[in-house]
């Protein structure tokens, strides 16, 4: 039987909302081993002073199989 931990983390990329999942995702995977998905809670931009988007953000949560559970 394995144990899985979910963490949530904040994305962001000035392309799109995609790219800024992906990157939440590549940040996890420096420090966490054992991804096993990605739950994308929401999708959020920042807006420049002209009314468009600067920054795309995705909120995410992450899970991951805790160490030795398995």
């Amino acid at each position: 039987m394995s144990v899985v931990k979910v963490i949530e983390l904040v994305g962001s990329s000035d392309k799109g909302w995609q790219e800024a999942a992906e990157n939440a995702v590549a940040e996890a995977e420096k420090t966490l081993s054992s991804l096993i998905g990605v739950e994308v809670i929401s999708w959020t931009a920042s807006l420049n002073e002209k009314g468009k988007i600067k920054a795309y953000k995705a909120n995410v949560k992450v899970a991951f199989k805790v160490k030795g559970s398995d």
